[in-house]
């Protein structure tokens, strides 16, 4: 029985190899994720801007697709730096914890073997002698198997420990070998997405260059920015128009309520329009965005086009993400892909007075919903932007605009 049970644990001590509990890096994972979406979103651009070169596409349009592209790939070297990073730290931290672990196994597998020889091959000690004695003397079996397994108890307890930290080494080696793989496809994009930013960087210099030289170019250039303004006041001026439609058809409701209520001894409340004919916004306003002013309201030199130009609102500098907020209380009139202006939001205030915010990489509100002072309604981006990230800012009262930033120091 001890030749077999020798035998037994020696077998454990050799043939012990098996993986270890898989241990998720969330930084790791929450990176490809991200690095997945911008992948998915620089093949779409790219899309579109080799069909720039089959289709008649504007000046203007053209311009904001090179900027966006241009974005998006600095946005993806970056994410791809940062992965880069996260799973060297993973792998030089796996290398620290493989080589203590094979430390500690091989410190433990030579004690484990110093005890199976001294105990069950030499014969030596107590616990040996008090084990042969319980398996040979005639006594009650159950208390022979109780005293057994407590004797043999701890030499089970350190082959299990040791087959826990085998099978933890063994998969610590296989994470190791897939970061390996990681890291390396993730230096090989980088590489590839900085020779390519260079290239397109050339691209779109040479497009500028030739909006700056070529007359007709810049006439298309001129023409295209003037139409994007006359949709702008379009939409600005059926907002309006159907805003004084609802008061008109408030005030008849109301006169005729009055008419009913006519001859009645007690007057009966009469519920006001919602809509007002206050000439301006009344309560607190707040900036849409921290940021620097990149262009100003008014009559001046468009910083992209290099050709004068009126503009109807300011445009403010923004970083990916940031929160673009509600600068005064009002509703959601309108929420729509403006030409121009990429993705926008329109808010009706109190008294027809309506501001734009344009470029936006997403939206948070529907139309008809009440907003706050201040409230988040989305994210800044770069969609139909000629120049980078930014916020489009315009404020209009009735179907006139005015200088935002004026408007917003106005009580």
């Amino acid at each position: 029985m001890l030749v077999r049970l020798v035998a037994l644990m020696l077998c454990l001590l050799v043939g012990v190899s098996m993986g270890a509990p898989k241990k998720t890096d969330a930084q790791i994972k929450e990176q490809k994720t991200a690095l997945k979406k911008l992948e998915s979103d620089l093949a779409k651009k790219r899309k579109e801007i080799a069909q720039l070169e089959n289709e008649e596409k504007g000046v203007l349009n053209t311009i904001s697709l090179l900027d966006q592209n241009l974005n998006q790939t600095r946005t993806y070297i970056t994410e791809l730096s940062k992965n880069e990073v996260l799973v060297q730290r993973a792998l030089d931290q796996l290398v620290r914890d493989i080589d203590s672990l094979d430390a500690k196994i091989a410190a433990r597998k030579e004690t484990m073997k110093r005890r199976v020889r001294t105990l069950y091959v030499s014969g030596r000690g107590t616990e040996a002698k008090a084990l042969y004695s319980l398996l040979t003397q005639e006594d009650n079996p159950d208390r022979q198997a109780y005293w057994v397994h407590r004797i043999l108890n701890q030499d089970r307890e350190e082959v299990e420990t040791l087959t826990r930290m085998v099978k933890e080494r063994d998969e610590m080696r296989q994470q190791q070998a897939s970061h390996l793989v990681d890291l390396a496809q993730l230096r090989s994009k980088k590489s590839a997405e900085e020779k390519g930013l260079v290239s397109q960087m050339s691209g779109q210099e040479k497009m500028l260059m030739s909006l700056k030289h070529d007359k007709a170019m810049q006439r298309r250039a001129l023409e295209e920015f003037e139409r994007n303004q006359k949709v702008m006041l379009a939409l600005i001026k059926k907002l309006e128009e159907k805003r004084k439609k609802e008061i008109a058809a408030a005030k008849k409701a109301e006169a005729e309520k009055k008419k009913k209520a006519k001859g009645k001894k007690e007057k009966k409340e009469v519920t006001k329009p919602k809509a007002t004919v206050a000439t301006t916004v009344k309560g607190p306003k707040c900036m849409p965005l921290e940021g620097e002013i990149i262009s100003q309201y008014g009559l001046q030199e468009h910083p992209v086009l290099h050709i004068a130009t009126r503009n109807l609102g300011i445009e403010i500098r923004g970083k990916r993400g940031k929160a673009v907020r509600a600068a005064a209380a009002g509703t959601v009139a309108m929420v729509a892909e403006i030409d121009g202006r990429g993705p926008s939001v329109i808010i009706e205030h109190e008294g027809g007075t309506y501001s734009v915010y344009g470029h936006l990489r997403s939206i948070r509100v529907q139309e008809g919903k009440e907003v706050r002072n201040c409230e988040e309604i989305g994210e800044v981006g770069d969609i139909a932007s000629l120049n980078g990230i930014k916020l489009y800012f315009q404020v209009s009262e009735g179907t006139q605009t005015v200088d935002p930033l004026q408007w917003l120091k106005q009580k």
